[in-house]
């Protein structure tokens, strides 16, 4: 077994990474920002599905199931090295540390809002297919509009504090990505995070804002006020 990586080296790897993502020509930084907005549409796909399947025979149970099917999504996403927003954060940061170029903030700030920008283009493009009458199995459209009214539902305070949680989560798996030393470890952590997300659920601003504009093409009741938020 190969022995556990130290603070130091998980910091020095985490800075390595950091410096690759900083150094991202436009075409790449649209590229990973965009295969991750639609690639998170997949996991919400698969929860959606699996849920909507599993419901009138599993009752409750079924949205344990959906959160199970929408880890897979997270795991798409940490394979292929997109760029989704806020799971980037702590890489650039420690890259910034150690870095003694200036221009570092600019850099950073630029990768944030391209992937941010990049990350709704993508998935809100998926959604909007997806949204065509008879491409989903039935109930599946049911399940993204009960759980984007749910999420318009939720009080500010809880809504804030579900994002906390959601954003710690996905800036954990940077770290514990960073940490794992091989691939199939990778794949477990981002499957773990991916179920623990869906299972808040917790919210966060891109997987959140998504699946809220999914549950409005399904006829949810979401107003530009929900989603701003």
């Amino acid at each position: 077994m190969s022995e556990q990586l130290t603070p130091v080296e998980i910091f020095n790897r985490s800075a390595e990474e950091g410096r690759r993502r900083l150094d991202q020509g436009n075409l790449e930084l649209v590229a990973t920002g965009f295969v991750a907005g639609f690639t998170i549409v997949f996991g919400l796909i698969a929860m959606a599905v699996v849920e909507g399947l599993t419901g009138p025979v599993a009752g409750q149970a079924s949205e344990l199931f959906g959160a199970m099917a929408f880890g897979v999504g997270v795991v798409f996403l940490v394979i292929g090295r997109a760029e989704l927003f806020n799971e980037n954060f702590l890489d650039p940061i420690a890259a910034a540390f150690v870095s003694e170029e200036g221009g570092m903030p600019r850099k950073i700030a630029r990768l944030w809002l391209w992937t941010i920008i990049f990350n709704f283009i993508g998935g809100g493009l998926m959604v909007l297919v997806i949204s065509v009458e008879g491409t989903l199995p039935t109930g599946a459209p049911d399940v993204l509009k009960q759980h984007a009214e749910h999420l318009a539902e939720s009080g500010n305070w809880a809504s804030f504090m579900r994002s906390i949680i959601g954003g710690a989560l996905v800036a954990l798996l940077s770290f514990l990505v960073i940490a794992s030393r091989d691939a199939t470890g990778r794949i477990v952590l981002a499957y773990i995070v991916g179920v623990l997300l869906a299972l808040g659920p917790f919210e966060h601003v891109i997987v959140s804002v998504l699946h809220l504009f999914s549950g409005w093409t399904h006829g949810a009741a979401i107003t530009g006020g929900d989603v701003a938020r």
